[in-house]
């Protein structure tokens, strides 16, 4: 028996197959599987899924995750079922599974790519999950050859009656026919979906590269404006200090404020934002 499990958290591939191998012996039991209540059903997959993962998880922790893999497994069986249908002659079983995957990411509705593999392989051969073969469609003639109300003699034989004119029923295709007739047409819808999925995503990389100019722009606009409005309230500062009142004020607040005038008026006339501290600064004829 596996190591303990603590409840909660993600679910780990063997947990998976071990959900996956407890269904398929509980709900596929050739006795009780068909009459088994869905509350009693799944109190025993429980029970077998604790023996074989040694996880004490819920029963309906593993009614919800079933869930997900069930319609994980299903979409993979269909674009199995697609990819199975499309592959042409000369092509392998590594192309095929490519094409599935194609396949069951353009369904949508979930993960891009499918990963279960282990679990497809416990329940691929449930009745649920199992791929039907399609074969080419064959056209049957059904015009019956005699007439089943007819008689053996000449007189009363259809074909004295009708002109000889009359077009003949169209013979039925045959099956190289159809199965290349097949073919063409899987590959044509095979290009038509990577034209979709490659313009899908062309579109979206031109969206988001869109999206990060107008963001860039916007931040842009932001930082002109924080940038302006402290000029601006510099410049007011500056005014103020230069409008500054000083002649009821004490000598050392008068020395201070003209420093201060002296710093706005070098600032103006060298754009140097240094304190005062130059000889001709600090002359008194200045």
């Amino acid at each position: 028996m596996a190591s303990c499990i603590e409840v909660g958290g993600s679910w780990s591939t063997n947990e998976d197959i071990a959900l996956c191998q407890s269904w398929v012996n509980i709900s596929h039991d050739p006795i009780t599987g068909n009459e088994i209540k869905f509350h009693h059903m799944w109190s025993k997959i429980h029970g077998e899924f604790c023996q074989r993962s040694g996880s004490i998880r819920t029963e309906m922790a593993l009614s919800s995750r079933w869930k997900l893999l069930n319609k994980e497994l299903g979409k993979w069986r269909n674009a199995l079922t697609k990819a199975k249908a499309n592959i042409q002659s000369g092509q392998n079983l590594t192309d095929e599974m490519v094409q599935a995957q194609m396949w069951f990411g353009a369904m949508g509705q979930g993960k891009k790519s499918f990963v279960h593999f282990q679990c497809w392989e416990i329940v691929k051969d449930c009745s649920r999950f199992k791929i039907i073969p399609t074969g080419p469609p064959v056209v049957m003639n059904e015009t019956p050859l005699h007439d089943s109300t007819s008689t053996d003699s000449p007189l009363d034989s259809p074909m004295e009656t009708e002109s000889p004119f009359v077009p003949r029923p169209p013979r039925p295709i045959g099956r190289k026919a159809a199965k290349a007739k097949r073919g063409a047409t899987s590959s044509n819808d095979c290009v038509q979906l990577l034209e979709q999925i490659a313009k899908s995503a062309t579109l979206r990389i031109e969206r988001d590269l869109k999206r990060d100019e107008m963001d860039k722009a916007r931040e842009e606009a932001f930082a002109l404006q924080q940038q302006m409005a402290q000029e601006k309230d510099i410049e007011d500062r500056e005014m103020k200090i230069m409008a500054m009142d000083t002649s009821h004020m004490s000598p050392e607040t008068k020395a201070y404020w003209k420093l201060r005038r002296r710093d706005v008026m070098r600032k103006k006339l060298f754009n140097d934002d240094g304190p005062s501290n130059t000889d001709w600064l600090n002359d008194e004829n200045h």
